[in-house]
């Protein structure tokens, strides 16, 4: 498969996800919003991914992309979110920006934060970054045997193990398949991408290895 069309299934993978579902709220530990806004939020990242795939299909150089990631980003009213809602934004601007190889960590911490508190905090928790990851799990790519990281960085009982998690290895583009576990309130990662999210109430593990199954058969065919 080239790498526009890796890209571009990506994105419309990122489109067809329920982004702020319950069980999306539930798996940061947090409860939902409010429909309406959950609604809003929803919209405006289709809209987000739809000015992507133009680009992409209209073979934007990296500049652009950002741009076009730039002009999406100002759709998203600071004032608008609170913090927590804020930083599921910047979490889903950044699998975006991933998509599309697009450094736009810099644009994210100055919406998040303005841009002078943003220059310090980065400086803060590059220092302190070890301090944060209280448990690392760890497995390699079935392809490539990449080791794929999860940090986590928050734990908190009784926070359910709400879902499988099909990622796709950096290295390679491998389609594996993920669980992190109950009592997980707050995860970083490296080296994957997550594509997919499958509900635990839906999905027995051998119903998700068959949807890994078939993702991998469909996506690189």
């Amino acid at each position: 498969m080239d790498e526009k069309k890796n890209i571009l299934q990506q994105l419309n993978t990122f489109k067809n996800l329920n982004k702020f579902s319950d069980s999306a709220w539930s798996k940061r530990g947090l409860n939902p919003s409010d429909n309406d806004i959950c609604e809003r939020l929803e919209q405006l990242f289709n809209k987000s991914a739809d000015s992507l795939i133009e680009a992409i299909n209209s073979d934007y150089s990296t500049k652009q992309l950002k741009n076009v990631l730039e002009n999406n980003l100002k759709n998203f009213k600071r004032s608008d979110y609170d913090t927590e809602e804020c930083e599921f934004i910047c979490d889903y601007f950044f699998q975006l920006s991933e998509i599309v190889s697009v450094d736009f960590k810099d644009n994210l911490n100055g919406w998040l934060y303005g841009r002078i508190l943003s220059t310090l905090l980065r400086i803060t928790a590059f220092i302190k970054r070890d301090d944060k990851i209280i448990e690392t799990l760890s497995q390699n790519c079935t392809k490539c045997h990449t080791e794929l990281k999860t940090y986590i960085i928050k734990k908190e009982e009784g926070i359910p193990d709400y879902s499988w998690e099909i990622i796709q290895c950096i290295n390679c583009n491998e389609y594996n398949l993920l669980s992190t576990g109950a009592n997980v309130k707050e995860a970083r990662f490296e080296n994957y991408k997550i594509v997919e999210q499958l509900p635990k109430a839906e999905f027995t593990m051998e119903q998700a290895e068959l949807r890994l199954k078939q993702i991998k058969y469909f996506r690189n065919s």
